[in-house]
C-alpha cells in the first residue's frame, strides 16, 4: 500500500502496550484521529499513513521492544513518503528527545500529560519536516475530555482520577503521569451515561490508584459514594474497578460492593510481597495482616468474590524466608487468579540502586515455584464452580481457541473466563449478549460450559456488534487540524448569519 492519495482520508494505526490506562488512553488517540480526519487501518496493513505506538515503561525490556518494532518499521516509511510514526506513553515521557536520538526517522513524541496535541504535532511536523517533540509536566486537559472512540460495544474504561501519590519504590508510573488528579463526579457519572446511553452494559472505573478517590477535593469516603452512584444508573449492568490500593481501602467500600446490585463481586488488589520486611523496603504502606484482615472483610460481605492480585518476585533483598511468606499468603488469601512478575530495575527508581540484587536464576527459581502455587489454588478454586449455573457476558477475542473448537468466551460477574457451547443458539448469540450457562469443567484459568445455554437475552450491546457500531464520546476539541478536505458550511439561516 502507498501513503493516502490526494483528498483521500489518511489512515492511522494505534498500536498499545501496558495497562488498562494504557489501553484506554489508546481509545482516547483513536477518537482524536477520527474527529481530525483520519480513517483507522485494517490490522493486515503494513504501511497506513501514520503508526502512533502508545508505550509502557514499567518492565525492563520495553524500551528494546520499542526500538525494535521501530527498527522494522525504517525500511516500510523509507518506501512510502508522508508515512509518519509517532511514539506517546509512559516511556516518551521517560525518554523524550532521546527517542529521535536513536531513531531519528520517528516524527512525533508525545508524553502522558498532552495526548489531546497529537494531531497537531503530526500536522506540525509534517508541515516542517522535521520532529516533534513535546512532553509536559503536568496535564493540560483531563484526558476524559478528549473524543474517545471506544473499542468494545459492551464494555467501557472510563477515568475517575489520573496519576499517583504513592512512592512504591520499585515503580516509576508516578514520575511518568505525576501527581494523582481526580475528576468530579458529576462528569464521571455523565461519561457512564454516555456509555450507556449508547447500549454499553459494564463500566470499569480507572485509576492509578482507584481508591484514593476524592483525596484532591478531601473526601476519603468519595470512592465508596461513587460506586453507588454508578450502580444507580439505569440500563448499567456491571460495575467493576481497579486497582486499589489496600492502605486506602476503607470497609465503606466494602458495603458499596455488598449492596449496590449492578456492581461485581470481584476485586483485584495488589499484594506485591506477603513478606512485612519486604512490603516495607518496597514502600507499601501496609502489612501482609492488613491485607489478609481486608479479604477476610470482603469475604465476609461478598462469599461469592472473586479476588485477584499483582505479586513481584525476586525484589532486592528478598530471602528465601521472606519468599515463602508470599506463598503463606497466597496460600491463605485463595485468589482466582494473580498477575506475577520478576522484578525488573527501572533505572530512576529507588529500589533500582538498592544493595541485594538477586542473581536472575534465583528470581526465575522463585518465580516457577510461585507460579506453580497460585495454579493450584486457582485450579481447587475453579473447581468448585462445577454445577454452578453462571452468567457470562459474550466477549470478542477472549478464546484463543474459540474458532477450532466452536465454542463462545465471556466473562462471568465474578471476571472468570468461561468458554461456552452455543447449543441451539448457535449463530443467534452476538458479543454484548447475556447467556446463563452450567459450569462442566475447570482449569487453572479457565472454566468450560459444555452443554447448551440454559438462556440468551439479546442485549443493545448486542444489536451495536451486528450492526458494526462502537461507542464514541464525544470530546471538546478548539482548534485542532483536520486532514483532508474541509467540511462543508452550513448554509446560513439569516442576513446576520452571513457576516
Amino acid at each position: 500500500m502507498t501513503t493516502a492519495a490526494a483528498g483521500s482520508p489518511r489512515t492511522y494505526q494505534v498500536r498499545t502496550y501496558g495497562c488498562q490506562m494504557n489501553v484506554h488512553d489508546s481509545e482516547r488517540i483513536s477518537g482524536l484521529l477520527e474527529q481530525a480526519g483520519y480513517v483507522r487501518a485494517p490490522q493486515a496493513d503494513d504501511a497506513p499513513d501514520i503508526v502512533v505506538f502508545n508505550t509502557c515503561a514499567v518492565r525492563e525490556n520495553a524500551d528494546n521492544r520499542l526500538y525494535g518494532n521501530l527498527g522494522h518499521l525504517r525500511p516500510v516509511k523509507d518506501k512510502h513518503p508522508g508515512m509518519q510514526i509517532a511514539v506517546g506513553g509512559c516511556l516518551a515521557q521517560k525518554d523524550r528527545g532521546e527517542i529521535v536520538r536513536k531513531a531519528p526517522w520517528v516524527d512525533v513524541v508525545f508524553g502522558t500529560h498532552n495526548i489531546g496535541a497529537l494531531p497537531v504535532l503530526l500536522e506540525r511536523a509534517r508541515h516542517n519536516a522535521a520532529a516533534e517533540v513535546e512532553i509536559l509536566e503536568s496535564l493540560d486537559v483531563f484526558p476524559s475530555t478528549l473524543p474517545t472512540r471506544r473499542e468494545s460495544t459492551y464494555a467501557g474504561w472510563v477515568s475517575i482520577s489520573v496519576g499517583c501519590n504513592n512512592t512504591c519504590t520499585f515503580c516509576i508510573v508516578p514520575s511518568l503521569r505525576g501527581k494523582e488528579k481526580d475528576r468530579r463526579p458529576g462528569d464521571i457519572l455523565s461519561e457512564v451515561r454516555a456509555l450507556v446511553d449508547e447500549g454499553v452494559l459494564e463500566v470499569t472505573l480507572l485509576g492509578q490508584n482507584v481508591n484514593s478517590y476524592g483525596v484532591e477535593f478531601g473526601d476519603r469516603y468519595a470512592f465508596g459514594k461513587l460506586l453507588r452512584a454508578t450502580g444507580e444508573i439505569d440500563g448499567l449492568e456491571r460495575v467493576r474497578f481497579t486497582s486499589p490500593h489496600p492502605k486506602d481501602f476503607t470497609d465503606d467500600v466494602i458495603a458499596a460492593m455488598a449492596e449496590t446490585p449492578s456492581v461485581c463481586h470481584s476485586l483485584h488488589m495488589p499484594l506485591q510481597s506477603g513478606s512485612d520486611d519486604v512490603l516495607k523496603a518496597m514502600r507499601r504502606s501496609y502489612r501482609s495482616e492488613r491485607y489478609l484482615g481486608i479479604i477476610e472483610k470482603v469475604r465476609a460481605a461478598m462469599p461469592d468474590a472473586a479476588i485477584t492480585t499483582d505479586i513481584i518476585v525476586g525484589f532486592p533483598g528478598e530471602t528465601e524466608a521472606d519468599f515463602q511468606r508470599t506463598l503463606d499468603v497466597v496460600r491463605e488469601a485463595r485468589f482466582s487468579s494473580a498477575f506475577t512478575f520478576q522484578y525488573s530495575k527501572r533505572p530512576g527508581t529507588p529500589a533500582a540502586t538498592m544493595d541485594g540484587q538477586l542473581p536472575k536464576q534465583v528470581v526465575q527459581e522463585r518465580y516457577e515455584r510461585l507460579i506453580a502455587t497460585v495454579e493450584e489454588i486457582t485450579w481447587a478454586e475453579n473447581k468448585r464452580l462445577v454445577g454452578e449455573t453462571v452468567e457470562v457476558l459474550v466477549a470478542v477475542g477472549e478464546g484463543r481457541k474459540d474458532e477450532r473448537t466452536g465454542r463462545l468466551s465471556g466473562r462471568a460477574r465474578d471476571g472468570r473466563l468461561v468458554h461456552f457451547d452455543a447449543g441451539s443458539f448457535a449463530g443467534a448469540i452476538r458479543p454484548g449478549d447475556i447467556v446463563h450457562t452450567e459450569i462442566t469443567y475447570a482449569a487453572p484459568h479457565h472454566l468450560n460450559a459444555d452443554g447448551a445455554p440454559l438462556s440468551h437475552r439479546r442485549t443493545r450491546a448486542g444489536d451495536a456488534a451486528e450492526a458494526g457500531r462502537s461507542p464514541r464520546t464525544p470530546g471538546v476539541l478548539l482548534g485542532l487540524p483536520t486532514v483532508g478536505a474541509p467540511a462543508a458550511a452550513p448554509a446560513p439561516t439569516s442576513g446576520c448569519a452571513a457576516h
